[in-house]
Parts: structure tokens; C-alpha cells; sequence
């Protein structure tokens, strides 16, 4: 096939490949080299790239060297750098050299594993390594395929919601008989819960309305109270609503709270609820034997969710989900089409996993989880988490010590949570949203901020993978600094 210009051209030939791949993993291994050079949060305008770039594709190929040049001059100014060891905001997107490696290998095979025929060694090396990380964590044996339950990798937590919550509301609209009693099912989180959930119900048909927050305070950490749970359940059974589904958290975005897994159990069990687990942050932290009582009381619930790629090294797209009874899920998700009707599909053995997911094409994620947990062992990984949480310390304790700040609720993980002191309340939110404006800008640091119990907080949540002491220790001159300057105007 002769390209417009005359030359011959094929879209994947094993030379070129070679040759332009070493030069994008050069550019990228260049990028990581001077990351720190880079303001950390970008600060271009609106609309800016229109103004770099042409306004319609190329007719004819261009260079590798031309695109990575306009990656250079184009792209890279409009990143906020998420890998830089000075981003301190949200919660972490970990990357590591396994993470890339094991994308490269899912982007070379490219493969589309939606049935188990369709690439077998896709499919049962997720089922194998959801085993793995549900050892790690110490999983009841009700949530493994080597017990009686099962796993699923999913891109993003907001997957999991939507599946989970599907197979509870199916599951419970055919014990009531049929969906008109859909405006009946009650959904329960507390008001920490991150906001994927509330999504995630609007997605699959519960009434806005039907979406019921439990209040935290400051007082418990924000945690969610079994008793506050307990209270709202009664009421509404008694205005006639069917209780479906909690949600509870194990570190929540804004403060990293903890709910109390096992009491919270023990309430779902009573009026068989569907209790899911939200474990998207601190879910990573539980292979830590001494953080692991966070998730005591785990086997109470339906299924669980975290996600690899905030804590675990093991870069973007990769969010594991196991549940009790599989059974429910693939009830609700299930597809038959003749086209992928095949006689493997018909043994109860095997797993197609099109049916335990929303969308039918799905990535291979097993192996960039796999080349993760074999390339940095447990005790790597477990050590990477501790020495997040001990930096975490070490900046609370900084913090501490300076009377024109204060900790807003102890620290939980690896995420403090602090504000600098105001003279009067009204004046909080103002101050540390000029604090924190000032910070940011200034390019050296990104952090963001909460509400919690009505008080904005600055959040510093560390996690990246190349963040040391060092960046710790220059992350509070410069929150020092700019609060100096505040104070003096």
C-alpha cells in the first residue's frame, strides 16, 4: 500500500517500532529526569492549545521527532505534573517502572478479553491475580475464586459503584416483584462519602431523593455512626421505603475518615442491606499488618473495592473489585449475543468476565497488576506505603509545632488535613484559600482543599512515588513562607 507522498507505509512494522518506541521511552525517561523543573500545577489559560496547533488533521505522515517536539512545546505546558515529587493534592496516582512495563505489554498485545476465548490467558490471569491482592489483604475466603466469590480488575471505582449497586438494586426489585418499586430502594453513605457513589446511583435509576447522607462530625473523625444508620433505616421503613444498599469507607477524600466496618456489618446484616466497602485510598494500606484492622470486619460485607493505581504502584486504569456472589452481578450484566456464543462459555469453570462489568471490550490490566506485586515483592510494597505514612508524620509534626497552624483532625494514612490559624472564624476560608492560592501558584508545590464539619482545610496528601524527606521538608518552607506573608499584610 503506497502512502500519499509515495513512500511505502505500514501502520505496525517491527523496525520502526523498535526504533520510534526506544525514542518515546527516551522522551519519557528525559521527562521523569527534569520533573522537578516543571511549575507543578499548570498555569495556562483557557484555550490555550488551539492557539499551538492547527485547526484540522495532516493530510500526509509527519515525524516522530516533529510530534514529540510539539509534545515538548504543546502538551507538556498544559500538564498539571501528577508525578512530580512536590504534588501533594488530591490522592496520589502512583506510577512505577513495573506500572509502564506492564502498559506496554497490555498496549502491545492489545488484546480485547471479553470472553474467556477471546484471550484465555487474559482472563484467568485476572482471576489469578485478584486471588493474589485479596491474599495480600487478607480477604475472607467468601471474596476469592479459590473460595467462593470472586474478582474483577475496572478502570475506576465509579465501575465498581455502578455494578455493585445494579446487581443489589436487580437483586432486590426481584424480591419485591418488578420495577415499579424502583423509587422505593434506599441508598445510604455518610456525607464523607466520595461523591462517585451519588453518581453512580443517579446512574442505575435511584431517585436523587432516595439517596440518603448520614451526618458526620468532628468529634468521631468524621466516621459514620452505626446508630445514626441504624435511626435513619427505622424511618424509613416506616414511611414505607425499602432499605438497598451502604456504603462504607476506609479513607475518604476529603479527610481520609474511616468507618467502622464491622458495626456498620452487623447493621446491614440485620435489615440485609448490600454493604459495600469503599477502599479506593487506604484499601492498599491494609497489607501493612498493623493497618490491617481497618479492614476487621470485612467479611460482613457484599464486595469491596481499592485501587491499585492511587497506592499501589501500579499506574492509571487498574481498580480491583471482588464480591461474595458473583452470581448477582453476572445476573445483572449478562449479554448473549450469537456472536460470542462458543462451547468454553458453556463450562461452569470459566469466566467471561463481559459480564461482570459495564462495557463488553475491556483492557489487559491483569498484567500491569501482576508485573507490579512480582516486580517490588510485598516487602517493597509495603515498605513504600510506610515511608508515605512516616513523611505524612513528619509533616504533621512540623505543622504542629507552629502556633499559627492546626491540625484539623489527627492524621489518617498518609493525609494531613490543617489550616493556618484565623483571628476570627469568619475569616478561615478566606486566609487559607489565599494561603493555599499562594502556594500553588507559586509552581514549586500543588495541594488542594476540603470542607469538613464547615471548616475549609488545606489537604496534603503525599504519595507520589518520587516524593523523599526532602520534598516534605521544602513543601512546609514554602507553606511557612507564604503564610508569613499573609500575616504581614
Amino acid at each position: 500500500m503506497g502512502s500519499p507522498s509515495g513512500e511505502i507505509f505500514l501502520p505496525l512494522e517491527p523496525t520502526s517500532f523498535t526504533n520510534d518506541s526506544n525514542a518515546v521511552i527516551d522522551f519519557i525517561a528525559d521527562y521523569y529526569k527534569n520533573i522537578e523543573e516543571y511549575p507543578v500545577q499548570s498555569s495556562v489559560e483557557p484555550g490555550y492549545l488551539s492557539a499551538k496547533l492547527p485547526d484540522s488533521a495532516p493530510y500526509c505522515p509527519e515525524s516522530l521527532e516533529d510530534i514529540l517536539k510539539d509534545v515538548n512545546d504543546c502538551i507538556i505546558p498544559g500538564l498539571t505534573h501528577w508525578q512530580s515529587p512536590n504534588f501533594f493534592a488530591y490522592f496520589q496516582a502512583n506510577a512505577s517502572t513495573a506500572g509502564f512495563l506492564g502498559e506496554m505489554l497490555c498496549s502491545g498485545f492489545n488484546v480485547v478479553g471479553f470472553n474467556w476465548i477471546s484471550s484465555p490467558a487474559a482472563t484467568e490471569l485476572e482471576s489469578i491475580v485478584l486471588d493474589w491482592m485479596g491474599k495480600l489483604l487478607k480477604l475472607p475466603s467468601s471474596f476469592l475464586f479459590s473460595g467462593t466469590g470472586g474478582g474483577v480488575l475496572h478502570g475506576s471505582t465509579c465501575e465498581t459503584a455502578v455494578c455493585t449497586l445494579t446487581a443489589a438494586r436487580d437483586k432486590a426489585l426481584k424480591e419485591l416483584g418488578g420495577w415499579e418499586n424502583i423509587t422505593k430502594l434506599m441508598v445510604y453513605a455518610s456525607d464523607q462519602t466520595d461523591f462517585t457513589f451519588q453518581k453512580a446511583a443517579k446512574l442505575v435509576g435511584i431517585p436523587p431523593s432516595n439517596f440518603q447522607f448520614i451526618e458526620t462530625s468532628l468529634s468521631t473523625g468524621f466516621s459514620m455512626s452505626s446508630k445514626q444508620v441504624r435511626l435513619a433505616i427505622e424511618h424509613d421503613i416506616k414511611s414505607g421505603l425499602v432499605p438497598l444498599f451502604l456504603c462504607a469507607t476506609i479513607g475518604t477524600t476529603a479527610c481520609g475518615a474511616i468507618d467502622p466496618i464491622a458495626e456498620l456489618g452487623k447493621v446491614a446484616r440485620e435489615y440485609k442491606l448490600w454493604l459495600h466497602i469503599d477502599a479506593a485510598y487506604a484499601g492498599s494500606a491494609c497489607i501493612c499488618p498493623e493497618l490491617r484492622h481497618y479492614l476487621d470486619g470485612v467479611e460482613l460485607a457484599n464486595s469491596i473495592s481499592m485501587n491499585p493505581h492511587k497506592w499501589f504502584l501500579t499506574n492509571m486504569d487498574c481498580c480491583c473489585l471482588w464480591i461474595k456472589e458473583p452470581r448477582f452481578l453476572v445476573d445483572s450484566l449478562s449479554t448473549d449475543p450469537e456472536i460470542l456464543r462458543n462451547k468454553a462459555s458453556e463450562f461452569k469453570a470459566v469466566l467471561d468476565y463481559k459480564d461482570w462489568q459495564v462495557a463488553l471490550s475491556r483492557r489487559f490490566r491483569a498484567l500491569k497488576l501482576w508485573i507490579a506485586i512480582r516486580r517490588h515483592g510485598l516487602a517493597n510494597l509495603m515498605y513504600h506505603i510506610r515511608s508515605d505514612i512516616s513523611m505524612a508524620k513528619r509533616f504533621e509534626a512540623f505543622v504542629a509545632k507552629d502556633d499559627r497552624f492546626e491540625i484539623v483532625l489527627p492524621r489518617k494514612f498518609a493525609l494531613v488535613c490543617f489550616r493556618l490559624k484565623p483571628k476570627q472564624e469568619l475569616e478561615g476560608t478566606e486566609l487559607n484559600c489565599r494561603l493555599l492560592e499562594a502556594v500553588n501558584s507559586s509552581g514549586r508545590a500543588f495541594m488542594t482543599h476540603a470542607v469538613v464539619g464547615g471548616i475549609y482545610v488545606i489537604r496534603c496528601a503525599i504519595g507520589t512515588t518520587m516524593t523523599e524527606e526532602r520534598h516534605v521538608d521544602a513543601l512546609w518552607k514554602l507553606i511557612q513562607e507564604k503564610a508569613q506573608s499573609l500575616l504581614m499584610e
